[in-house]
């Protein structure tokens, strides 16, 4: 049977509230696509992506990218 928070002590509702925080927080922390697997048209691309910059192809700053779609930070 389930305990009324009414019924419980400050200790006991403590524990709960830091265990419900706890797995929010690891939750929200995970990565969603963690086990996924890239299809390969998109590996290719992110390869070719990553041998340019190694090469010296130019590069757009965040800060270029948050101007351009009107983002702060």
């Amino acid at each position: 049977m389930a305990q009324k928070v009414a019924d419980m002590t400050v200790d006991e509702l403590r524990a709960l509230i830091r265990e419900a925080v706890e797995q929010a927080l690891f939750d929200f922390m995970q990565d969603p696509d963690a086990g996924l697997e890239l299809r390969e048209e998109f590996a290719a691309k992110l390869d070719a992506s990553i041998k340019a910059v190694e090469a010296g192809a130019p590069t757009i700053s965040d800060e270029e990218v948050a101007r351009k779609y009107g983002l702060s930070w």
